[in-house]
């Protein structure tokens, strides 16, 4: 008998905090039948499957894992970020020219950038002390931690890198079989001077939607509020696992000065 989704089912309750009754009652399904889907007694149908991990709020690459766990196809296509329908490309490509002239980002799970505005390496790349020590494709984490790059401009530098690994600490929590989460954590953590501190998860600190974040060379400041998006509900892996970061100038200099780097 096939043990995995059994151990993904009662995962995924446990990891949300919940009694096989509290399920129970959240999902329509008796107590009894929760208790022999998790001993491995009973085999679920598709739809079963999904109604429980849709409840249990589990990301559509690991529901894509348990329905295979237990014995379907998997429901959720995950197309490259380049084979996205035309109608998405299209959205996404609008978002970036309207955010014009300050940056926006599309960021996949690892840090990985996917998609940017003309603005972003105009703006970004005015605050790199190396340029050619960007990577390819770019990253925001080697953006934010590489001593070569934006990271000796970043105002208070150590709490902005702080927040971006807790951030990073709760993701491989969330999404603890997504090895690309676990690299882009251990990547943020191998710059030299991270404090060997961070590697333990601090979850006093508040991870919110949005950060400011301010940057500094000589005469050259700008300040932004950066909000983090996503899509809602997009039955498809790929979408759901982007994240597009929009910067919005906190002040009249910020403003200006994106509107000279980026003519």
């Amino acid at each position: 008998m096939n043990r995995l989704f059994p151990a993904l089912l009662k995962y995924w309750r446990e990891r949300r905090g919940l009694s096989q009754l509290d399920l129970s009652v959240e999902s329509g399904v008796t107590a009894r039948h929760l208790s022999f889907l998790e001993s491995g007694r009973s085999k679920p149908s598709e739809e079963m499957v999904l109604r429980l991990l849709s409840l249990l709020r589990v990301p559509l690459r690991d529901q894509n894992h348990a329905l295979r766990a237990a014995g379907f196809e998997p429901r959720f296509d995950e197309p490259a970020v380049d084979e996205l329908s035309v109608e998405v490309s299209a959205a996404l490509d609008q978002m970036l020219k309207q955010h014009e002239p300050y940056p926006m980002t599309v960021v996949a799970m690892d840090g990985a950038i996917v998609r940017m505005n003309a603005a972003a390496p105009k703006v970004f790349g005015a605050f790199f002390v190396d340029p050619s020590a960007l990577p390819d494709p770019p990253d925001m984490i080697s953006m934010v931690f590489d001593p070569r790059l934006m990271r000796p401009f970043v105002v208070d530098w150590p709490a902005q890198a702080q927040l971006m690994v807790s951030r990073l600490h709760r993701e491989r929590l969330e999404r603890s079989g997504d090895e690309r989460i676990a690299w882009a954590l251990e990547r943020a953590l191998s710059f030299p001077g991270v404090p060997p501190a961070w590697r333990t998860p601090d979850f006093s600190r508040e991870v919110t939607p949005s950060m400011t974040v301010r940057l500094q060379r000589d005469d050259l400041r700008v300040g932004f509020l950066v909000t983090v998006t996503t899509f809602s509900a997009p039955q498809q892996v790929t979408l759901e696992e982007l994240r597009i970061e929009a910067a919005f100038p906190l002040d009249d200099e910020t403003r200006a000065v994106c509107a000279r780097l980026a003519g």
